[in-house]
Protein backbone atom coordinates (compact mmCIF):
# COMPACT_ATOMS: atom_id res chain seq x y z
CA UNK A 1 0.00 0.00 0.00
CA UNK A 2 1.21 3.32 -1.09
CA UNK A 3 -0.16 6.27 0.52
CA UNK A 4 0.25 9.73 -0.61
CA UNK A 5 -1.02 12.50 1.45
CA UNK A 6 -1.23 15.80 -0.69
CA UNK A 7 -1.67 18.99 -0.46
CA UNK A 8 -5.23 19.10 -1.41
CA UNK A 9 -5.77 15.55 -0.80
CA UNK A 10 -4.46 11.89 0.15
CA UNK A 11 -4.56 8.96 -2.81
CA UNK A 12 -3.87 5.70 -1.69
CA UNK A 13 -3.03 3.05 -4.32
CA UNK A 14 -3.16 -0.75 -3.57
CA UNK A 15 -0.86 -3.33 -6.07
CA UNK A 16 -0.90 -6.56 -6.44
CA UNK A 17 2.00 -9.09 -6.33
CA UNK A 18 3.04 -8.50 -10.21
CA UNK A 19 2.70 -4.63 -9.40
CA UNK A 20 -0.19 -3.89 -11.32
CA UNK A 21 -2.79 -1.28 -9.81
CA UNK A 22 -5.70 -3.66 -7.47
CA UNK A 23 -7.33 -0.44 -6.32
CA UNK A 24 -7.47 3.32 -5.86
CA UNK A 25 -8.75 5.42 -2.95
CA UNK A 26 -8.64 9.01 -2.68
CA UNK A 27 -10.02 11.77 -0.11
CA UNK A 28 -9.93 15.75 -0.73
CA UNK A 29 -9.36 17.88 2.42
CA UNK A 30 -10.40 21.42 3.38
CA UNK A 31 -7.99 24.27 2.21
CA UNK A 32 -8.28 27.19 5.06
CA UNK A 33 -7.04 30.94 3.45
CA UNK A 34 -7.51 33.03 7.01
CA UNK A 35 -5.48 36.00 5.63
CA UNK A 36 -3.83 36.90 1.96
CA UNK A 37 -0.38 34.38 1.95
CA UNK A 38 -2.08 32.09 4.82
CA UNK A 39 -2.35 28.28 4.07
CA UNK A 40 -3.59 26.09 6.45
CA UNK A 41 -4.92 22.69 6.81
CA UNK A 42 -6.68 20.66 9.97
CA UNK A 43 -4.42 18.06 10.56
CA UNK A 44 -7.13 16.28 12.50
CA UNK A 45 -9.07 16.22 8.95
CA UNK A 46 -5.98 14.91 7.12
CA UNK A 47 -4.93 12.38 9.93
CA UNK A 48 -8.93 10.52 9.63
CA UNK A 49 -8.91 10.67 5.79
CA UNK A 50 -5.58 8.51 5.82
CA UNK A 51 -7.28 5.94 7.54
CA UNK A 52 -10.42 6.43 5.79
CA UNK A 53 -8.71 6.09 2.25
CA UNK A 54 -6.48 3.05 3.49
CA UNK A 55 -9.45 0.98 4.47
CA UNK A 56 -11.08 2.24 1.56
CA UNK A 57 -8.85 0.91 -0.64
CA UNK A 58 -8.82 -2.53 0.86
CA UNK A 59 -12.37 -2.44 0.23
CA UNK A 60 -12.60 -1.67 -3.24
CA UNK A 61 -9.37 -4.64 -3.92
CA UNK A 62 -11.64 -7.19 -1.54
CA UNK A 63 -8.41 -7.01 0.37
CA UNK A 64 -8.24 -8.63 3.84
CA UNK A 65 -5.99 -6.35 6.26
CA UNK A 66 -3.91 -9.51 7.57
CA UNK A 67 -3.11 -10.00 3.28
CA UNK A 68 -1.55 -6.55 2.92
CA UNK A 69 2.21 -6.75 3.20
CA UNK A 70 3.16 -3.15 4.08
CA UNK A 71 2.45 0.18 3.60
CA UNK A 72 4.81 3.75 2.60
CA UNK A 73 3.81 7.21 3.53
CA UNK A 74 4.53 10.01 1.90
CA UNK A 75 4.18 13.84 2.85
CA UNK A 76 4.04 17.06 1.91
CA UNK A 77 7.03 18.13 3.20
CA UNK A 78 7.38 21.45 4.25
CA UNK A 79 4.05 21.71 5.81
CA UNK A 80 4.55 21.48 10.12
CA UNK A 81 2.26 20.67 12.81
CA UNK A 82 2.94 20.90 16.43
CA UNK A 83 0.41 18.99 18.82
CA UNK A 84 0.38 18.57 22.88
CA UNK A 85 2.49 15.60 23.96
CA UNK A 86 -0.50 14.27 25.93
CA UNK A 87 -3.72 15.11 24.83
CA UNK A 88 -2.48 14.66 21.26
CA UNK A 89 -4.30 17.76 20.35
CA UNK A 90 -2.53 20.25 17.57
CA UNK A 91 -2.23 23.52 19.11
CA UNK A 92 -2.48 25.32 16.02
CA UNK A 93 -3.78 24.38 12.58
CA UNK A 94 -0.85 23.02 9.89
CA UNK A 95 0.93 25.57 8.37
CA UNK A 96 1.24 24.89 4.82
CA UNK A 97 4.28 24.86 2.43
CA UNK A 98 2.50 27.35 0.17
CA UNK A 99 2.23 29.71 3.29
CA UNK A 100 4.12 32.90 3.28
CA UNK A 101 3.20 34.31 6.58
CA UNK A 102 6.83 34.13 7.58
CA UNK A 103 8.71 35.86 4.43
CA UNK A 104 9.28 39.13 5.57
CA UNK A 105 11.10 37.57 9.21
CA UNK A 106 13.13 35.74 6.68
CA UNK A 107 13.84 38.66 5.02
CA UNK A 108 15.87 40.21 8.05
CA UNK A 109 17.85 37.52 8.22
CA UNK A 110 21.76 38.42 7.81
CA UNK A 111 24.05 37.49 4.85
CA UNK A 112 26.10 35.31 7.65
CA UNK A 113 23.08 33.83 8.70
CA UNK A 114 21.68 32.63 5.33
CA UNK A 115 25.15 30.92 3.93
CA UNK A 116 24.95 29.08 7.30
CA UNK A 117 21.70 28.15 6.36
CA UNK A 118 22.54 27.35 2.73
CA UNK A 119 25.98 25.36 3.35
CA UNK A 120 24.50 23.33 6.21
CA UNK A 121 21.34 22.52 4.58
CA UNK A 122 21.29 22.76 1.23
CA UNK A 123 18.23 25.22 0.95
CA UNK A 124 17.92 28.90 0.35
CA UNK A 125 16.31 30.64 3.35
CA UNK A 126 12.64 30.84 2.65
CA UNK A 127 8.98 30.79 4.05
CA UNK A 128 8.51 27.82 2.27
CA UNK A 129 10.75 25.24 4.76
CA UNK A 130 9.14 24.20 7.72
CA UNK A 131 11.49 25.58 10.68
CA UNK A 132 9.85 28.87 10.08
CA UNK A 133 6.52 28.19 10.71
CA UNK A 134 7.64 25.97 13.61
CA UNK A 135 8.86 29.34 15.10
CA UNK A 136 6.00 31.34 14.40
CA UNK A 137 3.65 28.91 16.18
CA UNK A 138 6.21 28.44 19.05
CA UNK A 139 6.11 32.58 19.44
CA UNK A 140 2.65 33.42 18.38
CA UNK A 141 0.37 30.16 20.29
CA UNK A 142 -0.41 31.55 23.88
CA UNK A 143 2.10 29.54 26.40
CA UNK A 144 3.25 27.39 23.11
CA UNK A 145 7.03 28.30 23.39
CA UNK A 146 6.91 27.45 27.73
CA UNK A 147 5.04 24.28 27.28
CA UNK A 148 7.84 23.31 24.42
CA UNK A 149 10.89 23.85 26.93
CA UNK A 150 8.96 21.96 28.88
CA UNK A 151 8.74 18.68 26.31
CA UNK A 152 4.85 18.81 27.00
CA UNK A 153 4.65 19.19 22.99
CA UNK A 154 6.10 17.65 20.17
CA UNK A 155 6.34 19.31 16.39
CA UNK A 156 7.70 18.42 12.72
CA UNK A 157 6.82 17.33 9.46
CA UNK A 158 3.08 15.88 8.90
CA UNK A 159 4.52 12.10 8.66
CA UNK A 160 5.85 12.69 12.20
CA UNK A 161 2.03 13.68 13.18
CA UNK A 162 0.75 10.90 10.67
CA UNK A 163 3.14 8.02 12.22
CA UNK A 164 2.70 9.16 15.75
CA UNK A 165 -1.21 8.68 15.66
CA UNK A 166 -1.18 5.56 13.54
CA UNK A 167 1.55 3.86 15.66
CA UNK A 168 -0.33 5.06 18.85
CA UNK A 169 2.45 7.23 20.22
CA UNK A 170 4.89 4.92 19.51
CA UNK A 171 6.66 6.29 16.73
CA UNK A 172 7.46 9.71 17.00
CA UNK A 173 9.94 9.98 13.63
CA UNK A 174 10.47 11.33 10.29
CA UNK A 175 12.81 9.90 7.58
CA UNK A 176 16.10 11.89 5.90
CA UNK A 177 14.79 13.11 3.21
CA UNK A 178 11.82 14.83 4.92
CA UNK A 179 14.63 16.19 7.95
CA UNK A 180 16.19 17.83 4.92
CA UNK A 181 12.98 19.99 3.86
CA UNK A 182 12.84 21.56 7.54
CA UNK A 183 16.00 23.86 7.44
CA UNK A 184 17.21 22.33 10.01
CA UNK A 185 18.80 19.46 9.02
CA UNK A 186 22.51 18.89 8.66
CA UNK A 187 22.78 17.16 5.34
CA UNK A 188 26.70 16.94 5.58
CA UNK A 189 26.31 15.19 9.58
CA UNK A 190 23.20 13.73 9.19
CA UNK A 191 21.57 15.32 11.99
CA UNK A 192 19.51 17.91 13.35
CA UNK A 193 22.42 20.72 13.49
CA UNK A 194 22.80 23.31 17.09
CA UNK A 195 23.30 25.90 15.04
CA UNK A 196 20.34 26.07 12.75
CA UNK A 197 17.96 25.25 16.21
CA UNK A 198 19.48 28.51 17.98
CA UNK A 199 19.29 30.20 15.21
CA UNK A 200 15.64 29.74 14.64
CA UNK A 201 14.83 29.16 18.58
CA UNK A 202 13.36 25.65 18.44
CA UNK A 203 14.33 22.86 21.30
CA UNK A 204 15.61 19.66 19.89
CA UNK A 205 13.75 17.78 22.51
CA UNK A 206 10.49 18.49 20.33
CA UNK A 207 11.31 17.48 17.21
CA UNK A 208 11.37 13.64 16.22
CA UNK A 209 13.65 11.52 15.32
CA UNK A 210 15.25 10.84 12.40
CA UNK A 211 15.40 6.81 10.28
CA UNK A 212 16.28 5.53 7.61
CA UNK A 213 13.89 5.95 4.42
CA UNK A 214 12.80 2.33 4.46
CA UNK A 215 13.15 0.76 7.53
CA UNK A 216 10.72 -0.47 10.51
CA UNK A 217 8.43 2.80 11.52
CA UNK A 218 5.54 0.35 13.68
CA UNK A 219 2.59 -0.66 12.88
CA UNK A 220 -1.04 0.72 11.74
CA UNK A 221 -4.22 -1.43 12.98
CA UNK A 222 -6.35 -0.70 9.74
CA UNK A 223 -9.86 -1.95 8.87
CA UNK A 224 -9.88 -4.62 5.54
CA UNK A 225 -12.58 -5.34 3.51
CA UNK A 226 -14.35 -8.30 5.95
CA UNK A 227 -14.24 -5.31 8.70
CA UNK A 228 -11.71 -7.40 10.52
CA UNK A 229 -8.47 -5.07 11.90
CA UNK A 230 -4.97 -6.11 11.82
CA UNK A 231 -1.70 -4.14 12.23
CA UNK A 232 -0.09 -3.83 8.87
CA UNK A 233 3.81 -2.41 9.04
CA UNK A 234 5.04 0.69 7.93
CA UNK A 235 8.35 0.34 6.53
CA UNK A 236 8.87 3.45 4.06
CA UNK A 237 8.35 6.98 4.79
CA UNK A 238 9.85 9.76 2.68
CA UNK A 239 8.63 13.29 1.55
CA UNK A 240 6.41 13.54 -1.64
CA UNK A 241 8.47 14.72 -4.33
CA UNK A 242 11.12 12.62 -3.77
CA UNK A 243 8.82 9.67 -3.80
CA UNK A 244 7.58 10.55 -7.02
CA UNK A 245 11.18 10.46 -8.37
CA UNK A 246 11.12 7.07 -6.56
CA UNK A 247 8.22 5.60 -8.31
CA UNK A 248 9.26 6.98 -11.67
CA UNK A 249 12.14 4.54 -11.28
CA UNK A 250 14.97 7.71 -11.92
CA UNK A 251 17.12 5.68 -9.93
CA UNK A 252 20.42 6.58 -11.67
CA UNK A 253 22.10 10.05 -11.56
CA UNK A 254 20.98 12.04 -14.31
CA UNK A 255 17.30 11.14 -14.26
CA UNK A 256 15.13 13.41 -13.53
CA UNK A 257 10.78 13.68 -13.61
CA UNK A 258 8.38 16.56 -13.15
CA UNK A 259 5.64 16.03 -11.02
CA UNK A 260 2.33 18.40 -12.23
CA UNK A 261 0.39 18.12 -9.12
CA UNK A 262 -0.93 21.63 -6.79
CA UNK A 263 2.68 22.58 -7.16
CA UNK A 264 4.99 21.61 -9.71
CA UNK A 265 8.14 19.95 -8.73
CA UNK A 266 11.17 19.06 -10.83
CA UNK A 267 13.72 17.04 -9.23
CA UNK A 268 16.85 15.20 -11.03
CA UNK A 269 19.02 12.33 -8.72
CA UNK A 270 22.86 13.65 -8.32
CA UNK A 271 23.88 10.66 -6.74
CA UNK A 272 25.94 10.26 -3.79
CA UNK A 273 27.11 13.82 -3.71
CA UNK A 274 24.94 17.08 -3.08
CA UNK A 275 25.06 19.67 -6.16
CA UNK A 276 24.64 22.74 -5.01
CA UNK A 277 23.36 25.39 -6.91
CA UNK A 278 24.58 29.45 -8.00
CA UNK A 279 20.69 29.49 -9.60
CA UNK A 280 18.24 29.24 -7.23
CA UNK A 281 17.49 25.65 -7.02
CA UNK A 282 17.47 23.22 -3.69
CA UNK A 283 19.66 20.48 -2.80
CA UNK A 284 18.21 17.86 -0.56
CA UNK A 285 18.15 14.36 0.10
CA UNK A 286 16.62 11.98 -2.19
CA UNK A 287 16.74 9.22 0.18
CA UNK A 288 18.64 6.95 2.17
CA UNK A 289 17.97 2.91 1.85
CA UNK A 290 18.77 0.93 5.36
CA UNK A 291 22.26 1.83 5.73
CA UNK A 292 22.73 2.47 2.20
CA UNK A 293 24.51 5.52 1.59
CA UNK A 294 22.79 8.71 1.14
CA UNK A 295 21.83 9.64 -2.22
CA UNK A 296 21.01 13.92 -3.08
CA UNK A 297 18.49 15.50 -5.60
CA UNK A 298 18.55 19.09 -7.65
CA UNK A 299 15.48 20.11 -7.14
CA UNK A 300 13.30 23.58 -8.56
CA UNK A 301 9.71 23.97 -6.88
CA UNK A 302 6.96 26.13 -8.08
CA UNK A 303 4.21 26.97 -5.84
CA UNK A 304 1.22 27.28 -8.67
CA UNK A 305 0.71 24.81 -11.29
CA UNK A 306 -2.47 22.47 -10.95
CA UNK A 307 -3.87 24.87 -8.33
CA UNK A 308 -3.96 27.61 -11.32
CA UNK A 309 -6.68 25.41 -12.93
CA UNK A 310 -8.82 24.85 -9.67
CA UNK A 311 -8.22 28.85 -9.50
CA UNK A 312 -9.76 28.94 -12.82
CA UNK A 313 -13.04 26.94 -11.83
CA UNK A 314 -13.72 27.63 -8.66
CA UNK A 315 -12.80 31.41 -8.13
CA UNK A 316 -12.79 32.95 -11.80
CA UNK A 317 -15.55 30.50 -13.42
CA UNK A 318 -13.80 30.36 -16.41
CA UNK A 319 -14.39 26.88 -16.70
CA UNK A 320 -16.41 23.90 -15.32
CA UNK A 321 -13.98 21.45 -14.62
CA UNK A 322 -10.33 20.65 -15.58
CA UNK A 323 -10.85 18.25 -18.54
CA UNK A 324 -11.91 21.36 -20.21
CA UNK A 325 -8.61 23.38 -20.38
CA UNK A 326 -7.61 20.86 -22.71
CA UNK A 327 -10.43 21.43 -25.30
CA UNK A 328 -10.39 24.73 -25.03
CA UNK A 329 -6.46 25.12 -25.08
CA UNK A 330 -6.22 23.40 -28.63
CA UNK A 331 -9.44 25.58 -29.95
CA UNK A 332 -7.12 28.72 -30.98
CA UNK A 333 -3.74 28.50 -32.14
CA UNK A 334 -1.87 30.32 -29.95
CA UNK A 335 -2.53 32.50 -26.71
CA UNK A 336 -2.58 35.57 -28.67
CA UNK A 337 0.39 37.12 -27.13
CA UNK A 338 -1.11 36.91 -24.21
CA UNK A 339 1.04 35.55 -20.92
CA UNK A 340 -0.30 34.35 -17.42
CA UNK A 341 2.32 34.59 -14.24
CA UNK A 342 0.73 32.33 -11.77
CA UNK A 343 2.45 34.26 -8.71
CA UNK A 344 -0.86 33.81 -6.45
CA UNK A 345 1.95 33.05 -3.54
CA UNK A 346 4.98 34.41 -4.40
CA UNK A 347 7.54 33.22 -6.85
CA UNK A 348 9.51 29.75 -6.34
CA UNK A 349 12.79 28.51 -8.03
CA UNK A 350 14.83 30.33 -9.65
CA UNK A 351 13.17 34.10 -8.83
CA UNK A 352 12.58 33.09 -5.20
CA UNK A 353 10.75 36.51 -4.43
CA UNK A 354 7.83 36.20 -2.21
CA UNK A 355 6.24 39.52 -3.04
CA UNK A 356 5.95 38.80 -6.80
CA UNK A 357 2.31 38.44 -7.39
CA UNK A 358 -0.24 36.69 -10.46
CA UNK A 359 -0.60 39.01 -13.10
CA UNK A 360 -2.17 38.64 -16.94
CA UNK A 361 -0.89 40.70 -19.54
CA UNK A 362 -1.28 40.94 -23.52
CA UNK A 363 -5.13 41.60 -23.20
CA UNK A 364 -6.35 43.00 -25.99
CA UNK A 365 -10.40 43.47 -27.63
CA UNK A 366 -9.80 40.18 -28.99
CA UNK A 367 -8.60 38.23 -26.20
CA UNK A 368 -11.25 35.12 -25.55
CA UNK A 369 -11.51 32.69 -22.84
CA UNK A 370 -9.71 29.74 -24.45
CA UNK A 371 -6.89 32.27 -24.94
CA UNK A 372 -6.44 33.20 -21.21
CA UNK A 373 -6.69 29.44 -20.33
CA UNK A 374 -4.35 28.13 -22.78
CA UNK A 375 -1.56 31.08 -21.80
CA UNK A 376 -2.52 29.48 -17.41
CA UNK A 377 -1.28 26.46 -19.03
CA UNK A 378 1.23 27.51 -21.04
CA UNK A 379 2.66 28.88 -18.07
CA UNK A 380 3.42 26.05 -16.39
CA UNK A 381 5.82 24.82 -19.01
CA UNK A 382 7.38 27.89 -19.16
CA UNK A 383 8.45 27.63 -15.77
CA UNK A 384 9.56 24.29 -15.96
CA UNK A 385 11.69 25.17 -18.80
CA UNK A 386 13.55 27.76 -16.51
CA UNK A 387 14.07 25.33 -14.13
CA UNK A 388 15.71 22.72 -16.02
CA UNK A 389 18.39 25.18 -17.90
CA UNK A 390 19.49 25.93 -14.33
CA UNK A 391 19.37 22.36 -13.56
CA UNK A 392 21.13 21.08 -15.94
CA UNK A 393 23.58 24.40 -16.28
CA UNK A 394 24.80 23.89 -11.76
CA UNK A 395 24.85 19.86 -12.29
CA UNK A 396 26.69 19.48 -15.96
CA UNK A 397 24.41 16.96 -16.58
CA UNK A 398 22.25 17.36 -20.37
CA UNK A 399 19.07 15.95 -19.19
CA UNK A 400 17.93 13.67 -21.91
CA UNK A 401 14.38 12.52 -21.13
CA UNK A 402 12.22 14.31 -18.57
CA UNK A 403 9.62 12.05 -16.78
CA UNK A 404 6.22 13.45 -16.17
CA UNK A 405 3.58 11.93 -13.26
CA UNK A 406 1.26 13.83 -11.16
CA UNK A 407 -2.66 14.65 -12.08
CA UNK A 408 -2.27 17.03 -14.68
CA UNK A 409 0.16 15.09 -16.86
CA UNK A 410 -2.81 13.60 -18.08
CA UNK A 411 -3.58 16.89 -19.69
CA UNK A 412 -2.41 16.10 -23.44
CA UNK A 413 -2.25 20.14 -24.50
CA UNK A 414 0.11 20.39 -21.89
CA UNK A 415 2.17 17.39 -22.04
CA UNK A 416 2.92 18.16 -25.84
CA UNK A 417 3.59 22.23 -24.66
CA UNK A 418 6.34 20.42 -22.21
CA UNK A 419 8.08 18.94 -24.84
CA UNK A 420 7.93 21.63 -27.40
CA UNK A 421 9.07 24.07 -24.91
CA UNK A 422 11.64 21.49 -23.73
CA UNK A 423 12.99 20.84 -26.55
CA UNK A 424 13.41 16.99 -25.54
CA UNK A 425 10.73 14.42 -25.36
CA UNK A 426 8.55 13.95 -22.15
CA UNK A 427 7.40 10.36 -21.06
CA UNK A 428 4.23 10.25 -19.24
CA UNK A 429 3.71 6.44 -17.36
CA UNK A 430 1.00 3.97 -17.11
CA UNK A 431 0.61 4.41 -13.15
CA UNK A 432 0.51 8.38 -12.95
CA UNK A 433 0.09 8.22 -9.23
CA UNK A 434 3.71 7.67 -9.09
CA UNK A 435 4.07 9.60 -5.81
CA UNK A 436 1.86 6.84 -4.05
CA UNK A 437 3.98 4.35 -6.22
CA UNK A 438 7.12 5.49 -4.64
CA UNK A 439 5.77 5.65 -1.14
CA UNK A 440 4.58 1.37 -1.67
CA UNK A 441 8.10 0.54 -3.60
CA UNK A 442 10.11 1.96 -1.01
CA UNK A 443 8.04 0.18 1.69
CA UNK A 444 8.29 -3.23 -0.46
CA UNK A 445 12.38 -2.64 -0.35
CA UNK A 446 12.22 -2.09 3.35
CA UNK A 447 10.55 -5.50 4.07
CA UNK A 448 13.21 -7.38 1.54
CA UNK A 449 10.49 -7.38 -1.19
CA UNK A 450 12.98 -6.14 -3.25
CA UNK A 451 16.87 -6.74 -3.49
CA UNK A 452 18.20 -4.27 -6.17
CA UNK A 453 16.80 -1.10 -7.41
CA UNK A 454 16.80 -2.56 -10.73
CA UNK A 455 13.95 -4.87 -9.99
CA UNK A 456 12.15 -1.45 -9.30
CA UNK A 457 13.34 -0.13 -12.89
CA UNK A 458 12.00 -3.25 -14.77
CA UNK A 459 8.30 -2.28 -13.22
CA UNK A 460 8.48 1.12 -15.35
CA UNK A 461 5.67 1.11 -18.05
CA UNK A 462 5.32 4.16 -20.89
CA UNK A 463 1.91 4.87 -21.25
CA UNK A 464 2.99 7.87 -23.67
CA UNK A 465 6.21 9.87 -25.49
CA UNK A 466 5.40 13.53 -26.29
CA UNK A 467 8.02 14.41 -29.05
CA UNK A 468 9.09 17.89 -29.51
CA UNK A 469 7.33 19.64 -32.66
CA UNK A 470 8.81 23.55 -32.96
CA UNK A 471 12.36 24.58 -33.61
CA UNK A 472 14.60 26.40 -31.45
CA UNK A 473 13.88 30.11 -32.64
CA UNK A 474 10.32 29.67 -31.85
CA UNK A 475 11.03 28.26 -28.51
CA UNK A 476 13.28 30.94 -27.48
CA UNK A 477 10.92 33.82 -28.45
CA UNK A 478 8.35 32.06 -26.43
CA UNK A 479 10.71 32.08 -23.44
CA UNK A 480 11.87 35.38 -24.19
CA UNK A 481 8.22 36.92 -23.91
CA UNK A 482 7.79 35.08 -20.47
CA UNK A 483 10.89 36.16 -18.81
CA UNK A 484 9.12 40.10 -19.39
CA UNK A 485 5.97 39.19 -18.50
CA UNK A 486 7.22 37.53 -15.20
CA UNK A 487 10.10 40.85 -14.53
CA UNK A 488 6.19 42.81 -14.48
CA UNK A 489 5.12 40.68 -11.87
CA UNK A 490 8.12 40.87 -9.80
CA UNK A 491 8.18 42.53 -6.34
CA UNK A 492 4.28 43.43 -6.94
CA UNK A 493 3.94 43.46 -3.03
CA UNK A 494 5.71 45.93 -1.03
CA UNK A 495 7.34 44.87 2.27
CA UNK A 496 5.67 47.38 4.22
CA UNK A 497 2.57 45.54 3.83
CA UNK A 498 3.91 42.86 5.71
CA UNK A 499 4.66 44.36 8.64
CA UNK A 500 2.34 41.94 10.85
CA UNK A 501 4.60 38.73 10.23
CA UNK A 502 7.80 40.31 11.35
CA UNK A 503 7.55 38.87 14.68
Amino acid sequence: MGIDQGTTGTTVLLLDGEWNLAAQAHKEHRQYYPRPGWVEHDPEEILRQVTEAACEVMKKAGALAKEVQCIGIDNQGETVVVWDKETGKPVYPAIVWQDRRTAAWVEQLKDGERKIIREKTGLHADAYFGATKIRWILNTVEGARTRAEEGKLLAGPLDAWFLWNMTGGRVFATDYSTASRTMLFNIHEKKWDEDLLKLFDIPVNILPAIRCTAGDYGSACLEGADGQEACIPITGNIVDQQAALFGQACLEEGMAKTTYGTGCFMLMNTGTRPVYSESGLLTSVAWKLKEDEMRFELDGGIYVAGSVITWMKNKMNLIESAEETNQLAVSVPDTAGVYFVPAMTGLAAPYWDPYARGMLIGITPGTEKAHIVRAALESIAYQVKDILELMEKDSGIKIKTMRADGGIASNDFLMQFQADILGIPVDVPVISETTALGAAYIAAYGIGQFNELSEIESNWKLKKRYLPRIDENQRKRLMARWHRAVERAKGWIEEDENQETKQ
